[in-house]
């Protein structure tokens, strides 16, 4: 795909190879944990995120309405500027979704990170297959996220090797201020940016 975002660089970081997907900035250089905590607020039931480092400090933060027929959800980093924006597109036939990432606002083709496709919302077990810009037309997959954060079985890998999971779930509080939140455990050298993203759109339509 001419213009395209390149396919992984992976270089050394610390004796673990560096997989940057987003930004090389955001490549962990040894194995983290951090805080996912999702948020309904409002009457259009805006669903808002917080990632935190293990420290509790603001990492990210993401945003957008639960209620668009095709949604999208802006990820700014702890100052507000975006990083990236997730759009979601929608087949009426298969009743699979597909999302594009691209850097900032961005909608360009030169600017497109990689796509996310979801597995059937009836599949027993949700997926998601992540296609990097220059692979999205040969339909090479070069990750997976497979699985559920809610009953901790969620996992991302490189082809059989896992590089994050959900690690541990807190329980949801009351639906006029309907809250929950999640650990996640990223190994080093992966680009921690990347893997929010994923559980952004994994939990985005919450039928997992």
């Amino acid at each position: 795909m001419e213009g395209s975002a390149p396919e992984l660089p992976l270089e050394a970081v610390e004796g673990f190879p560096m997989m940057s997907v987003v930004d090389d900035s955001f490549c962990v250089t040894s194995p983290t944990e951090i805080t996912v905590k999702k948020k309904y607020c409002g009457v259009f039931l805006n669903q808002r995120y917080k990632v935190l480092d293990v420290n509790g400090n603001l990492l990210f933060q993401v945003d957008g309405s639960s209620l668009e027929f095709r949604k999208k959800r802006i990820m700014r980093d702890a100052a507000g500027s975006p990083i990236l924006i997730m759009r979601e597109k929608i087949n009426l036939i298969s009743l699979r979704h597909r999302w594009m990432v691209h850097k900032g606002r961005s909608s360009e083709e030169k600017d497109l990170i990689f796509g996310v496709q979801r597995s059937h919302p009836l599949d027993i077990k949700p997926r998601l297959d992540v296609f990097m810009a220059t692979n999205m037309k040969k339909g090479m997959s070069s990750f997976q996220l497979v699985g559920s954060h809610i009953d901790n079985s969620c996992k991302v890998y490189k082809g059989d090797t896992i590089i994050a999971e959900v690690i541990d779930v807190y329980p949801r509080n009351n639906f006029s201020n309907w809250t929950e939140s999640f650990r996640v455990k990223i190994n080093a050298g992966v680009d921690y940016a990347f893997i929010v993203a994923l559980l952004v759109i994994l939990t985005v339509n919450d039928y997992v």
